[in-house]
C-alpha cells in the first residue's frame, strides 16, 4: 500500500506534504517503479537513481510553469509517476500506452520531447531566452547525465549559455562518478555555503563595491576561482560562465532541498553537480546497472528475466563476425559511440581492447575518427544505430564519402524498433545514404546474408553500409564460410506469375509468405545502391506489376530508387509496367510491439496481400 504516493496525483499534491514526509514518498516510488518495470520492461536503473532528485525538483519548483527538461529521458519514470500518469504506468511502452520517454503530446509536464542524448541544455537555454524575451519569470532546469555531457552538443550549449546572463539551472546527474567522487562532509558544507544567499550577496556586493577598481575585481575573481578549484571539480564550468555548486549527494533529500532553495535566489547561469547511484534501492540493479538500464520483464525476487528467443539476433551475428574478422586482420578497428552492449561489441572489446574505441556519445567524432584511421592504413568498422547515424550525417558525406575512404558501417536497429518508438526508429537511412556518391548500401534478408554482407562491405575498398533490424531474423543458420556477394547483384527467390515483389532487407520473409497467397515472384534485392539494373529491366519486361517492399519510409527509400531508375530510361519501354511501393508511411509510428508496428505500416503478410489484391482490382 502506497499510503503517501496514492495521495499524489500531481506535483501540487506533493508540495502540500511536509519535507519530512518525502523520504517515505521516495521509498514508495522506488517500490512502485520496480514493480511496474518488472511487469512491462523498460529503463529501470537510471530512474531508480534519480528518485530523490525528482522529488526535490517537483517539491521546490512550480512545475509545470517552471520547466524541467530531462536529457534522453531514460530516468524520467519517477517524473511520470508524479505528474498524473501513475495509474497508466502499467501500459508503459505499449501501444497507445505511456511512452518510455518524455513527450509533449503526453503531458504538459513533459516540456520537451527527448530520446536522443545531450539536447537538454540547448532546449533549456532556448526556453530561458523565450521567457526572458516575453518578460516571464520562471525557472528553467536542464537535468543531464555524465554520459550525455560527453557529447559535443552539450558543450556547445554550455559555451553559449555561459556567455549570456540568462537565468538557467543545469543539473549534472553524475551517476557513474565519472567526473568527480568527493561527496563528503566538507563538500556538502562548502556547497551549502557557496549556494547560500549570504555568500552570494557578499560576492555580488563586493564586486559592485570595487567595480571602479578593475584590478581589485579581477584579483577577487581569480582568488575565488582558485579557491573553488582547489576543492571543487567545477573550474571548467566556472570558466564557461556558470556559477558552479557541488558535488552533493543526490540521495540526501534535505540537502537537495536546501541547495535548490538557495539556487532559486541566484540569477544567471548556474550549474549543480549531483552524484547519484544508478539502480539505487534494488540490489540487482545496483550490482549490474548496465543490464538493468533497459530490461525486459523480470522476477523481482531473483532479478532474472525470461529466457527470451532462441533465434540469433542480427546484433549477435555482427558481434561474432567482427571478432572472427579481427582475428584474421590486425587492421580492423571497432568504433562505437557509447553503444558497446547494444551494438554487440562486448566480446570484441574484451578480446581486442587495444583495437576497440568507445568514443562516448559523440557520433560525429566517431565517423571522422574512422575517416582519419582509414586515411592511414587501418580498416575501421563503425557500429552504430541507424537513428544515431543521423547525427553524423555531415561527417558521413564530407569526411568519408567525399574522400571515398574505406569505412564499414554496421547500422543496427534499422526500421521499426518496437517499444522504444519513434525516437529510436531507423526509418531514414536508405534515403540519406543512397543519395551520397561512392556509397554502397546493403540490407540482408536473413542472418546468414547479414554475415555475407558484412564481409563483402569489409573487403570493398570504399564506404559501405550494412543495415539490419532490431532483434532476430527468420532463423537461418549462419555459414561462416559462405561466399562473398557480388556488389549490386539481386536474387530471385520465388517464381510466380504476373507480379514481382521486390523485397529490400528484412521484409523478405513477409514477401515470401505473401507471394504464396498471390502466386507472385519474389526478388531479394540485397542492394539499395547500386541497384541490380539489369534484373529490374528483365522484371519490367516480364511482369505487369512490380511491388517494392522495405522497412523504411517510402519517401526517398529503396522503392524510390527503383522508380528513379525506370524513369531514367532514355526510351521508356517500361510504360506498361505498373509500379507500387509498400513501406513506412510519411508519419512517425509510436511505441508498440514490432509486429503491431508492421501491421500499422501495412508490412505484415495479410496487409501486403490485401494491398496487392486491391491494386489488381481483386478487393
Amino acid at each position: 500500500m502506497n499510503q503517501l504516493l496514492d495521495q499524489i496525483s500531481l506535483p501540487k499534491d506533493l508540495r502540500a506534504l511536509a519535507a519530512e514526509q518525502l523520504p517515505e514518498v521516495a521509498e514508495e516510488i522506488r517500490q512502485f517503479l520496480i514493480q511496474t518495470v518488472s511487469e512491462t520492461g523498460g529503463h529501470l536503473a537510471a530512474g531508480l537513481g534519480v528518485v530523490e532528485l525528482t522529488l526535490a525538483l517537483h517539491y521546490m519548483f512550480n512545475t509545470p510553469d517552471d520547466r524541467l527538461i530531462w536529457d534522453v529521458g531514460h530516468q524520467a519514470y519517477p517524473h511520470k509517476i508524479l505528474t498524473g500518469r501513475k495509474n497508466q504506468m502499467h501500459t508503459l511502452r505499449q501501444k497507445d500506452g505511456v511512452s518510455g520517454f518524455p513527450r509533449r503530446e503526453e503531458s504538459e509536464y513533459d516540456t520537451f520531447g527527448v530520446g536522443h542524448s545531450s539536447t537538454s541544455i540547448s532546449a533549456a537555454l532556448g526556453m530561458a531566452v523565450a521567457a526572458e524575451s516575453q518578460g516571464i519569470e520562471r525557472e528553467i532546469i536542464a537535468i543531464i547525465g555524465d554520459g550525455a555531457l560527453s557529447a559535443g552538443m552539450a558543450f556547445e550549449a554550455l559555451n553559449h549559455a555561459g556567455s549570456l546572463d540568462t537565468d538557467l539551472l543545469v543539473i549534472l546527474n553524475d551517476n557513474d562518478m565519472s567526473i568527480s567522487s568527493p561527496v563528503g562532509a566538507i563538500s556538502k558544507y562548502l556547497t551549502k555555503v557557496l549556494s547560500s544567499r549570504t555568500y552570494n550577496m557578499m560576492r555580488d556586493g563586493s564586486k559592485s563595491a570595487f567595480k571602479s577598481m578593475p584590478g581589485v575585481v579581477d584579483l577577487m575573481e581569480r582568488w575565488e576561482e582558485h579557491m573553488k578549484g582547489m576543492v571543487i571539480p567545477g573550474t571548467l564550468f566556472e570558466e564557461l560562465g556558470f556559477n558552479y555548486m557541488g558535488p552533493i549527494d543526490g540521495h540526501d533529500l534535505p540537502g537537495l532541498i536546501d541547495t535548490l532553495g538557495n539556487l532559486k535566489e541566484i540569477q544567471g547561469p548556474r550549474f549543480l553537480h549531483v552524484v547519484t547511484q544508478k539502480g539505487k534501492g534494488y540490489d540487482p540493479a545496483e550490482g549490474n546497472p548496465v543490464f538493468y538500464h533497459g530490461v525486459s520483464p523480470f522476477d523481482i525476487e531473483t532479478g532474472e528475466t525470461g529466457s527470451g528467443s532462441s533465434v540469433k539476433t542480427y546484433t549477435q551475428v555482427f558481434g561474432e563476425w567482427i571478432c572472427d574478422t579481427a582475428s584474421q586482420d590486425t587492421r580492423l578497428i571497432g568504433i562505437t559511440p557509447a553503444m558497446c552492449e547494444g551494438s554487440g561489441l562486448v566480446e570484441f572489446s574484451q578480446q581486442y581492447p587495444e583495437r576497440y574505441y568507445d568514443v562516448a556519445i559523440a557520433e560525429q567524432h566517431a565517423v571522422t575518427l574512422a575517416a582519419g584511421m582509414a586515411c592511414d592504413g587501418l580498416k575501421p568498422v563503425v557500429a552504430i544505430y541507424s537513428t544515431f547515424l543521423q547525427r553524423a550525417y555531415d561527417q558521413l558525406i564530407h569526411d568519408v564519402a567525399l574522400q571515398n575512404l574505406d569505412v564499414t558501417f554496421a547500422v543496427d536497429r534499422a526500421g521499426l524498433v518496437g517499444a522504444d518508438g519513434a525516437t529510436h526508429a531507423g526509418c531514414f537511412d536508405f534515403a540519406f545514404s543512397r543519395c551520397i556518391p561512392n556509397m554502397v548500401v546493403m540490407a540482408p534478408a536473413d542472418e546468414n546474408e547479414c554475415r555475407q554482407m558484412l564481409q563483402t562491405a569489409w573487403l570493398y575498398e570504399g564506404p559501405a553500409v550494412v543495415r539490419y533490424p532490431r532483434g532476430g531474423g527468420p532463423g537461418v543458420e549462419v555459414d561462416k564460410s559462405a561466399a562473398l556477394l557480388e556488389i549490386g547483384k539481386a536474387e530471385i527467390t520465388r517464381q510466380g506469375k504476373g507480379i514481382a515483389l521486390l523485397a529490400f532487407g528484412d521484409v523478405h520473409p513477409q514477401a515470401m509468405q505473401a507471394a504464396e497467397k498471390l502466386d507472385a515472384s519474389v526478388v531479394n534485392m540485397r542492394f539499395v545502391k547500386p541497384l541490380d539494373e539489369n534484373l529490374i529491366d528483365e522484371l519490367a519486361r516480364e511482369y505487369s506489376l512490380l511491388v517494392t517492399l522495405e522497412n523504411h519510409v517510402v519517401a526517398g527509400g529503396a522503392g524510390s530508387a527503383v522508380a528513379e531508375y525506370l524513369d531514367s530510361k532514355a526510351v521508356n519501354h517500361h510504360a506498361d509496367v505498373q509500379l507500387f511501393h509498400l513501406g513506412l508511411p510519411d508519419d512517425f509510428i509510436e511505441h508498440a510491439t514490432q509486429q503491431q508496428q508492421y501491421q500499422q505500416a501495412g508490412l505484415d503478410v495479410e496487409s501486403i496481400v490485401s494491398q496487392v489484391q486491391k491494386i489488381r482490382g481483386e478487393a
